[in-house]
């Protein structure tokens, strides 16, 4: 009878081991997160680095501009706001007009040469942008067509101002902007004065490689 009953009962596990490999899951569950938890800590890590670093290429860029144009800011001729220079379009040009008017064309020989020395220092371009107030052009009868082409041609007109000057032409371009992007509002004619403007700002010079891929 007892081989019976011994021949009836199943072998169990040890509960030891049960344990031991309850305790190995969780163990390698442990590592596993441990891992993935240094993973994300050293990419932000890397982000902040990368992050620290380039605010403070921007601040030495701001420095060194501000630097560069010391003169013509202390005049109060132009403005310095986060590293784009401002000019009053009433400075440059009469209303509605792209013909540079000779206190402007002042202002343009005075920043020519800081800026021709600053870009070249940091290997940089110079885009020079024209921005208009939200007053439309009336078509048919004056020069322009629209605020677009007002923009674009008070913009090309510094541009080539500045080169004449001697900044090299490789070194700066035009872009117009219209009634886009005003810096005040234009319900007075106090804040459509502020938004008739041109601005220029130093940015990185494209590299050969992106250059040819947009040919």
């Amino acid at each position: 009878m007892v081989e019976d009953l011994e021949a009836g009962l199943e072998p169990t596990v040890p509960v030891w081991a049960v344990f031991g490999d309850l305790m190995s899951g969780l163990l390698g569950a442990f590592v596993l997160i441990l891992v993935c938890v240094l993973g994300m800590q050293l990419e932000l890590a890397t982000k902040l680095e990368a992050e620290v670093k380039q605010r403070q290429a921007e601040a030495q860029r701001r420095e060194a501009l501000e630097k560069a144009l010391a003169g013509p800011l202390a005049a109060g001729r132009v403005t310095l706001n986060n590293g784009r220079i401002g000019i009053s379009g009433s400075v440059l040009f009469a209303f509605n007009s792209d013909d540079l008017q000779p206190e402007g064309r002042e202002v343009l020989k005075a920043l020519s040469l800081p800026l021709a020395t600053y870009l070249q220092s940091r290997d940089e371009v110079l885009m020079v942008s024209g921005f208009t107030d939200d007053r439309q052009v009336r078509g048919g009868k004056g020069k322009f067509t629209d605020n677009w082409e007002l923009s674009a041609q008070r913009a090309l007109t510094v541009t080539r101002a500045l080169i004449e000057e001697g900044v090299p032409s490789s070194s700066v371009f035009a872009a117009a902007f219209g009634s886009e992007q005003p810096v005040a509002s234009n319900a007075d004619a106090d804040g459509r004065s502020k938004n008739r403007r041109v601005e220029m700002a130093p940015t990185p010079r494209p590299s050969s490689g992106a250059a040819k891929a947009h040919e």
